[in-house]
């Protein structure tokens, strides 16, 4: 049983073994989708083909639509390579549900991936082919939060992306430079109309979107490499708009424990990729059975009937609410704080971490006393009984893969919108004052901590990917466990930072509590547990 278009043409065999099959013709659903493209998706990761992939795919089993997804990658072009065509375009989910059943799925749905290099002649003129097209109506994007940032975390423009602003739409290196250039395409082709609608987990990620094409845009037509109604082409709500979006669907790294499932099945070639940008990549996705994907109804192209595959549509101001629901307060700050001290404490599974007494109640409190109250209910979803699935059900999931290691990941650019938008609506409140919150500050404190990579019994670990490494990490380089040390001057400049926490943590009264909480953190071995009772009786 191999994944790949010979290997699916024992349909029984795959059945038998308990897998779900397309059940739609995908050649000629490949050739309309090659000649009337409806759906590019750069960013061709876990999250995208456990979810998007999948609703396409549900989609196209119902004779709902008849075009499939077409699939970019523009920053690891090995994936593709290696991956995506190797397997002629098709993957398998994994659902891990928590009651301990698992449902495969051969997913068939993507029926092109391209590569986003402007380098590669054939590459760079099938995609701009692919938005030439009238029938485009939509172009999303799962590229993380830090792929739309054009600086690094000093403020100074990105190299690659100073030298596009620069030699203009021809040859951009730069990743939105690339998206903004083949969105000139379609301009130069008549001004079509599409919807570039950004997928990923960050708050008013449209306006983060159109802030960085924007830019491309405006630095091209002051330096003559584009004409000026590029501009107002993209500025035009009628041709081009740049919804918001809410996604929420927890798909970790594929793990070694479902490979050894498939395998067993009697699918062969599972073997992960690990690229030479240390992109892990497998043939499979593992993924939890709950999702939500609200989007603001903005579509200049039209769209098709996407919410009978289960995404929501509505006005911004409730994908606003939602989304600040999930990511400022009722899932996402949770998240990051159970994987700070899930790192500091040695747990490797997200879902043990609920089996800890003190680590259990820290995410109770983040969640339902210090976030709830300032939550603005958006009424598609209750934020109630959202809160009550993420702890209950989502999170001690045992059989979902997740690793605090994998949540740590970029924390520095996610701190500002998981628990700054928190610390804004207490400041903002007639009611409530921020220098009452406790745990969130803990939480500060104890990224800190984990920034001086040692666990609390002292022990070396290796930091997750963190853009902000070089920046960050000296702040806390002078510390010892168990040593005295002037611990308010050191941590000053990273506290008042108000990039990384959302908030100048001075202004808004935390800043000595951070400092409290870090000097009890590093007291010695074992002063981070010790820390947790403490506060968490």
């Amino acid at each position: 049983m191999r994944l790949c278009k010979q290997g699916l043409e024992n349909t029984d065999q795959w059945e038998k073994a308990g897998y779900k099959l397309p059940q739609y013709d995908r050649m000629a659903v490949a050739k309309a989708t090659k000649e009337n493209p409806f759906w590019i998706h750069f960013g061709a990761g876990n999250i995208f083909r456990a979810f998007q992939a999948n609703v396409v795919q549900n989609l196209l089993n119902q004779g709902e639509l008849d075009r499939g997804l077409i699939a970019a990658e523009g920053f690891d072009y090995e994936i593709v390579q290696k991956m995506n065509r190797p397997h002629d375009d098709y993957s398998i989910l994994v659902t891990l549900k928590a009651d301990g059943s698992i449902e495969k799925t051969v997913i068939g749905s993507v029926v092109e991936s391209c590569i986003l290099d402007s380098g590669q002649t054939e590459e760079y003129g099938r995609l701009k082919e692919i938005f030439c097209k009238d029938s485009l109506q939509i172009v999303s994007f799962t590229i993380t939060e830090k792929g739309y940032s054009l600086t690094d975390g000093k403020g100074e423009v990105l190299p690659a992306v100073k030298e596009d602003f620069s030699s203009g739409p021809q040859k951009p290196v730069s990743y939105i430079g690339k998206v903004a250039s083949l969105l000139y395409t379609r301009y130069q082709a008549g001004e079509k109309p599409v919807a570039m609608v950004s997928m990923d987990n960050c708050s008013h990620n449209g306006d983060k979107l159109y802030a960085a094409v924007s830019a491309f845009a405006e630095k091209w037509i002051e330096n003559g490499s584009a004409e000026a109604g590029f501009l107002k082409y993209i500025n035009n709500k009628q041709k081009v708009s740049f919804p918001w979006s809410m996604i929420d669907k927890i798909t970790p790294r594929p793990d070694a424990s479902v490979q050894a499932v498939l395998k067993a099945d009697g699918v062969e070639g599972l073997e992960p990729v690990i690229t030479s940008k240390n992109t892990y990549a497998a043939p499979f996705v593992n993924a939890e059975e709950c999702e939500y994907l609200v989007i603001e109804d903005a579509f200049p192209n039209g769209r098709p009937a996407l919410e009978k595959g289960g995404l929501m549509f509505t006005e911004r101001e409730t994908v606003d609410k939602v989304e600040k629901m999930k990511v400022c307060t009722c899932l996402n700050p949770i998240h990051t704080a159970l994987a700070v001290f899930g790192c500091l404490l040695g747990y490797h599974k997200i879902s043990d971490e609920m089996k800890d007494t003190e680590l259990k109640k820290l995410a109770e409190t983040v969640g339902y006393a210090e976030g709830l109250p300032v939550v603005v209910n958006p009424g598609v979803i209750d934020p109630k009984e959202f809160i009550d699935t993420v702890l209950n059900i989502r999170v001690p999931n045992p059989f979902m893969p997740d690793t605090p290691q994998r949540i740590a990941t970029d924390t520095s650019q996610k701190l500002a919108i998981r628990f700054g938008e928190t610390i804004k609506a207490y400041q903002a409140s007639d009611e409530l004052n921020a220098s009452d919150l406790k745990m969130i500050p803990l939480v500060f404190a104890g990224w800190l901590r984990y920034l001086m990579a040692a666990d609390d019994n002292g022990m070396e670990f290796e930091l997750s990917p963190d853009p902000l490494l070089d920046t960050v990490c000296p702040y806390v380089a002078g510390f010892r466990l168990g040593e005295q040390a002037e611990v308010e001057s050191a941590l000053r400049p990273v506290l008042e930072n108000d990039k990384i926490f959302g908030v100048n943590l001075y202004e808004a009264g935390l800043a000595d509590t951070v400092c409290g909480y870090f000097k009890e953190l590093i007291a010695g071995t074992g002063a981070v547990r010790e820390v947790l009772k403490k506060y968490l009786k």
